[in-house]
């Protein structure tokens, strides 16, 4: 199965438990569970491969300029994470059909795990740093989703923020360590990257690049300092916690730092920084979570503690250290997502999570018992487990790492980490299973059907397996250890066995044992203790840095963000009026090469009558219909200049809009009064004079200055002139380089138009069903209307123009590709011929007439504009890629069929629709409900006798 459709697989699949939610809660988990199982089959098919020490590639060059391109890698790393994602996501699926109530809505919940899912199946396989940025970023916005899925839960709401805020600020950081270290390669690629050892270590960009990355994956994987997001996680359900802390979002920096440990690894500040924050985060972690009442919350303690241990193993920068780490993650995988859910399904049973409420449950609960027990004590490192091999593994490095010139620091805090993993692990049991049972439980404790204690008991076969017969797993993860290492060391000659013999690290393993049950009997005096003692709390510290942070940003926004446009302006034009100065006084100007045209008496005046107007609008702006006209006479003079400098299509399209707008904002203006009235002082309005004036003299001088000189780039203009009709079929340039060589821009620029009108019509339909509907619709004339509302002449002169403006519309649309017109053009010229209608015969009887709603309309261009852009992908051309071809129909001569009329089309559709939508709007706005609605054209309904007739 090609890896593209590996990744693609969750997501496509994200679409049906929604879709699937009204068939119940079996056919959304059941949909969910293929999907996942789907992909978990399309990946082993490449086993063979990664067994063979292949690395299977796919590859699509998506923004090669940028080096962003859609690469795919699939090694034995990768391999290995993506079998934990999809192998204990099918677990995790199974797992929250039956623990998830019927009130909670199943096609939400899975259809963000399947987000999820794939975001993470992204990141193990991306061969791309910009791409696996994108699937890191999804993460934290899924698991957002996951987190806070029982949205009526503070502390559901406010662990998913938190989590959003931690990781997404992690995430930003190592956006910049990933393009440092794109600069430094001269790729983005990852594995031409992983190639480039010496010359990144070398470079001076190594150390920001190392402390950018590093951010990113300690926010992700939850190291100290950015430890207290992950409990806090909790508020979850059990199978969000049980698959994040597993196989998922913290294993997600854990596998960032192995996949880069080659290129970054085995340097002074790797080995201080790595193994410093892992050894923190491991003993502090340990610690806490022994005095943590909640099940759930103790667990997530230990997933830090945990994740700890393999980013200390990682940091240390030794082939033997990443060898253990490889392992531990495997084994943490296992007995972790055991006791999530084991966990859950006491608090399934019990109703509670708090463990001195617990205890005894191990005859009411025998089966649960008996897995959370055999996970419980793998975590805690007893002998026969998978985690007492890793943890012997981890002990041993210990004791050949030295921190700052310190031997026994290492060992020593590891031990003492050690010591109280499993101490809680020890407590987990006793406390929740071993003692009396109660008679105050919340609810009868018994053990869940099937559907809740399998997936645990299946994740426990491998945790006995594995402890019992190490060598099962060695290959494997020697192969994993292998792609980690890259070619920076040699695999360790290390063997997977229970007994190594009498050594320190058995040792220290019985020390952490024996401590730990020594622990845990005297936890109550140590509670004490604990709760006496003053100590920093994490999240108190994070509310009090966001407080202050969202403090300063309301008080720079509210001075600069108050809603006053005139600021806004201001301060944009004084900027780009100091920083264009700043540039012209510092740099070269050359001399003029152009001289001055000639003029004649014809552009004199029109630059007269040009200037007047503008000048006129300054000074008459507050008489709000003069300056309607005034604006009329600018946009006139400027189609004018158009014309002189020989650009018929822009003249076209400036009168066209003229006439459309000016209508438009003629029926604005009959909801607003006829003068604009004074809100600024005078010494508001003397700032906004001086900022105008000087923006104004200065775009005037870079203007002169421009046309006075030739430009030393080359125009772009040769190149547009030279492939027009050898590239897009047409020698209309203008409308070429809108609907091929720019057409994304113009696509782009029709869904505005259309997102404009949108918001226009939903603005109208507020005032008409809000509190100001009486008051508009009820709103008197300040003075009587003409008696003839609707003039026979000009209902009968826009009867007759109609099918003639039509026709001029249709015949430029069609010439639009090799002489002056297009689709937008058109476009305008069709909505004319009707806002003529509305205007002659009445809004009613245009409505009444109206066969295909506005809204439609414009949908239907922007969708015939995309799908043409689509179409040149199935000829493996870009997006918008035009094509042509001429053709013969006897008797008529040979013409042009061009993919561009369509695009064209669309274009014409989305105006003709986003102006009439807006002139709707404004219509149903300008109805009165005194004024009765007349359902015939002119004034008098030509269907009813004389009066006078009738009386005689």
């Amino acid at each position: 199965m090609s890896l593209f459709l590996i990744v693609a697989l969750p997501f496509l699949g994200a679409l049906l438990p929604g879709l699937m939610n009204s068939a119940g809660r079996q056919a959304c988990a059941g949909v969910t569970f293929m999907v996942t199982l789907v992909a978990l089959v399309g990946l082993l098919t490449h086993l063979p491969a990664v067994l063979a020490g292949e690395l299977v590639t796919a590859r699509v060059d998506w923004i090669p300029q940028l080096g962003l391109n859609l690469t795919l890698m699939l090694d034995s790393l990768g391999f290995f994470f993506a079998c934990l994602i999809l192998g204990i996501g099918l677990l995790i699926i199974a797992y929250a059909r039956s623990y998830l109530s019927r009130d909670d809505h199943m096609g939400e919940f899975f259809t963000y795990l399947l987000l999820f899912q794939g975001a993470m199946v992204g990141i193990v396989l991306s061969d791309n740093v910009l791409v696996l940025l994108i699937f890191w970023e999804l993460t934290s916005l899924s698991s957002f989703l996951l987190i806070g899925y029982w949205k009526h839960l503070p502390e559901g709401r406010q662990g998913a923020r938190m989590a959003l805020t931690v990781t997404g600020m992690g995430g930003l950081a190592m956006i910049g360590g990933m393009l440092l270290l794109g600069q430094i390669v001269g790729s983005y690629d990852l594995s031409v990257i992983l190639e480039n050892r010496e010359l990144i270590q070398a470079s001076p960009l190594y150390l920001p690049a190392l402390i950018l990355i590093l951010l990113g994956c300690f926010t992700k994987s939850a190291q100290f300092p950015f430890h207290f997001w992950l409990p806090h996680a909790m508020a979850a359900p059990t199978p969000v916690s049980a698959y994040l802390h597993s196989a998922t979002m913290v294993k997600a920096g854990i596998f960032l730092m192995a996949r880069m440990w080659p290129v970054l690894s085995g340097t002074p500040e790797w080995f201080v920084i790595v193994t410093t924050a892992g050894l923190i985060t491991m003993v502090l972690g340990a610690v806490i979570a022994l005095f943590k009442h909640d099940l759930k919350a103790l667990l997530a303690f230990s997933t830090v503690s945990h994740l700890g241990l393999i980013t200390m193993l990682l940091g240390t920068g030794t082939a033997f250290g990443a060898l253990a780490a490889v392992f531990h993650i495997l084994n943490h995988a296992t007995f972790k997502a055991a006791l999530f859910m084991s966990a859950g399904i006491v608090d399934h049973a019990v109703h509670t999570r708090d463990i001195r409420r617990l205890g005894g449950l191990r005859h009411l609960m025998p089966v649960t018992f008996v897995i959370a027990t055999l996970a419980a004590l793998s975590m805690a490192g007893i002998p026969l487990l998978n985690g007492f091999l890793s943890k012997e593994m981890m002990l041993e490095e210990t004791l050949h790492t030295t921190l700052f010139d310190m031997p026994w620091l290492v060992p020593g805090l590891a031990t003492f980490g050690a010591l109280f993993s499993a101490a809680y692990s020890f407590r987990l049991i006793g406390h929740t299973f071993l003692g009396k049972e109660r008679d105050d439980y919340p609810d009868h404790p018994h053990d869940p059907q099937p559907g809740l204690w399998l997936p645990p008991a299946l994740l426990i076969i491998p945790v006995v397996v594995i402890g019992l017969a190490p060598f099962l797993a060695e290959p494997f993860v020697k192969l994993v250890t292998a792609s980690v290492l890259g070619g920076a060391a040699e695999m360790p000659s290390a063997h997977f066995k229970i007994w190594h013999g009498l050594g320190p690290a058995l040792y220290m393993s019985i020390i952490a044992v024996v401590g730990g049950l020594i622990l845990l009997a005297l936890f109550s005096p140590l509670l004490r203790l604990w709760d006496a003692t003053p100590r920093p709390e994490a999240k108190s510290i994070f509310d009090r840095i966001i407080a202050a942070f969202v403090g300063l940003s309301q008080a720079i926004s509210l001075r600069l963000h108050n809603g006053a446009f005139s600021r806004y302006a201001a301060i944009m034009a004084v900027t780009v009026v100091v920083v264009g100065y700043y540039a012209w006084a510092t740099g070269t100007v050359g001399a003029a090469t152009r001289e001055l045209q000639p003029t004649n008496a014809v552009q004199i005046a029109g630059w007269l009558m040009l200037v007047a107007a503008a000048c006129g609008l300054v000074f008459l702006h507050r008489n709000r219909l003069l300056s309607l006209i005034l604006i009329g006479i600018v946009g006139l003079i400027v189609s004018a200049g158009f014309v002189f400098f020989s650009a018929p299509d822009l003249a076209m399209t400036q009168l066209t809009v003229e006439v459309v707008t000016i209508i438009l904002l003629l029926l604005a203006l009959n909801f607003l009064p006829n003068r604009t009235p004074i809100e600024s002082s005078v010494l508001r309005r003397s700032r906004d004079v001086v900022v105008s004036v000087g923006a104004g003299l200065a775009t005037m001088a870079l203007s002169y200055h421009y046309l006075l000189r030739d430009t030393v780039a080359p125009s772009i203009s040769e190149f547009h002139l030279a492939n027009s009709y050898k590239g897009g079929g047409g020698t209309n340039v203008v409308n070429v380089i809108l609907v091929d060589f720019r057409g994304f821009d113009t696509y782009g620029e029709i869904i505005v138009l259309g997102i404009a009108a949108l918001l226009i019509y939903a603005l109208t339909e507020t005032l008409l069903s809000g509190p100001v509907r009486a008051r508009l619709l009820n709103r008197k004339p300040d003075q009587p209307r003409a008696g003839d509302r609707h003039p026979m002449m000009m209902v009968v002169m826009t009867r007759v123009i109609m099918p003639v403006v039509m026709m001029v519309g249709f015949y430029i649309f069609l010439r639009g590709h090799n002489e002056p017109g297009g689709g937008f053009i058109a476009g305008l010229i069709v909505s004319i011929a009707v806002v003529m209608q509305y205007m002659a015969s009445g809004f009613a009887w245009a409505s009444a007439r109206l066969r295909y709603p506005y809204h439609g309309i414009i949908g239907t261009g922007v969708l015939i504009a995309g799908l043409t852009g689509i179409g040149s992908w199935f000829f493996n051309k870009p997006f918008l890629t035009s094509d042509f071809t001429y053709v013969r129909i006897p008797p008529f001569y040979k013409f042009e069929l061009a993919t561009a009329a369509l695009f064209d089309l669309g274009v014409f559709l989305a105006v003709v629709g986003a102006v009439m939508l807006t002139l709707e709007s404004f219509s149903r706005l300008a109805r009165r409900a005194h004024v009765p609605e007349a359902d015939h054209p002119m004034d008098i309904d030509p269907s009813r006798e004389d009066n006078t007739k009738a009386e005689a």
